[in-house]
């Protein structure tokens, strides 16, 4: 949906992005992540072409990026820009007729969102006497509500409460199931791991990593096993990093440079094994771990 080729983007002295390339499959839903100050912001400004790449371009679907495309992409900013005088219902009919919806499809498509989203009683009100979560709602309906190809949402769950949190997140990937790519832009790794199949993380303006989200997740495997027992172990010698008692039995989760196929047997033979499992690296340890110490190389 989304290629950039050797990306460039330059502030006076300060050098944005340096000849990036990045993939985003179409279909996807895609996490673009980095530290404050990656990046991020200048990439997504150049593909809603608020400003151009020094050098370098980007393709949308497969052609140059131009004006026109525009109206296939829907933007949920971090920064938001609704017209706190205006009726909420009236503002979500202008910013949907500006990406070339009647009036009444608008409104037709506008009811069905409000229904979904729990925001009838809306309609009337001004954008200022919304609290943050409401007025983001809103924003998120003008943001999909002409079907846009390709939606890029940044830190859309800003001044939601956990039940609206998971009540967007459900939205973003069904609309994703009827065909939308998705670009997720967060600092909340945990939605990043819910949601997300690929991700980019660009750091210092350069594309640090990038791929599917389990093969690089996978990748960052460091030797954590978590061991299910009947009872209690003590795993003398070896690293705990913690333990949970479940309906099933103990799990402790271990820490081990080489493979612990020993211990395995001795469990198993011991008939004291009920379950076993490397675990994967939180997507935030990845994170961490790029940023301070580089990408890990691929042979490693």
């Amino acid at each position: 949906m989304i290629r950039a080729k050797d990306v460039r983007k330059q502030y006076g002295n300060k050098v944005a992005l340096a000849n990036i390339n990045l993939n985003i499959p179409s279909g996807s839903i895609y996490g673009l992540l980095g530290p404050n100050g990656a990046g991020k912001t200048s990439f997504i400004r150049i593909m809603n072409q608020i400003t151009a790449p020094d050098s370098g371009v980007v393709l949308f679907d497969n052609e140059p990026l131009k004006p026109a495309d525009i109206g296939r992409i829907g933007y949920l900013p971090e920064e938001r820009g609704l017209y706190k005088k205006m009726k909420v219902g009236e503002q979500v009919l202008y910013l949907a007729k500006l990406k070339g919806l009647s009036s009444s499809e608008a409104k037709s498509r506008a009811k069905e969102w409000f229904v979904r989203l729990e925001m009838e009683d809306f309609w009337e009100k001004k954008v200022e006497d919304l609290s943050k979560g409401m007025a983001q709602k809103v924003q998120f309906v003008t943001t999909v509500l002409h079907k846009p190809a390709l939606l890029i949402f940044d830190e859309p769950f800003t001044g939601f409460d956990p039940i609206n949190t998971n009540l967007i997140k459900n939205e973003i990937k069904r609309l994703n199931q009827e065909g939308a790519t998705v670009i997720f832009s967060t600092h909340r790794m945990e939605s990043v791991e819910e949601i997300c199949d690929h991700i980019g993380l660009i750091n210092n303006g350069k594309v640090m990593v990038e791929g599917l989200l389990l093969d690089i997740r996978k990748h960052y495997m460091n030797g954590t096993y978590a061991f299910t027992t009947k009872e209690q172990q003590t795993f003398s010698g070896m690293d705990v990093l913690h333990r949970d008692l479940q309906h099933t039995g103990h799990t402790a989760t271990i820490k081990s440079e080489a493979y612990p196929s020993a211990l395995i047997q001795k469990l198993a033979k011991e008939n004291q094994l009920l379950g076993f499992e490397e675990v994967l690296p939180r997507v935030s340890d990845i994170f961490i771990d790029i940023v301070n110490n580089g990408p890990k190389p691929l042979n490693s």
